[in-house]
């Protein structure tokens, strides 16, 4: 069995552990951006600010999982890259309007605070895109793969390194 500590040193522990931290990262930027367009500023109901802030969500976090999770640089393949990204992101966010709905039908329902109805549309958000964590680690893992010959090459440098 493979320790912890070597599965975080390789290359798919790096890995998930980066597009994990993406995750934490970018939910704290989308949850902030709710909270203050809802919970603060009250522009919109919890549907409308649920799908701003996690429209404003997707830049961050297509930078930062390309960037810093999957280690590609240069300019993005829209094609390959970009869509495929934006569209799943979208996908999320449909999910995240039934959340906003169902906060908002609790939020009528029990005659909640405005304190009471912002936490719930905070957590039905995390709770929107949890379910969607892992189908897009398996997407973003394909979209943003190394070649075979990078994986090699960076398998050799790590040998002669004496790190494997």
């Amino acid at each position: 069995m493979i320790s912890a500590r070597k599965w975080a040193d390789s290359h798919t522990g790096k890995k998930l552990i980066r597009y994990t931290m993406v995750s934490v990262i970018t939910t704290i930027f989308s949850l902030t951006v709710l909270l203050l367009v809802f919970g603060v500023f009250q522009w919109w109901g919890q549907l409308g600010s649920t799908i701003f802030a996690n429209e404003v969500a997707i830049v961050p976090s297509y930078y930062l999982n390309r960037r810093w999770a999957w280690g590609k640089t240069g300019r993005s393949h829209w094609g390959k890259e970009v869509l495929p990204f934006v569209m799943m992101s979208q996908m999320g966010i449909f999910v995240s309007i039934f959340g906003a709905l169902y906060a908002r039908h609790l939020d009528t329902q029990f005659h909640m605070s405005h304190i009471e109805a912002t936490l719930v549309v905070l957590v039905a958000n995390v709770l929107s895109f949890g379910i969607f964590w892992v189908l897009k680690l398996l997407l973003f893992n394909r979209l943003f793969k190394f070649s075979e010959l990078d994986e090699f090459d960076e398998h050799l440098t790590l040998e002669e390194q004496g790190k494997r």
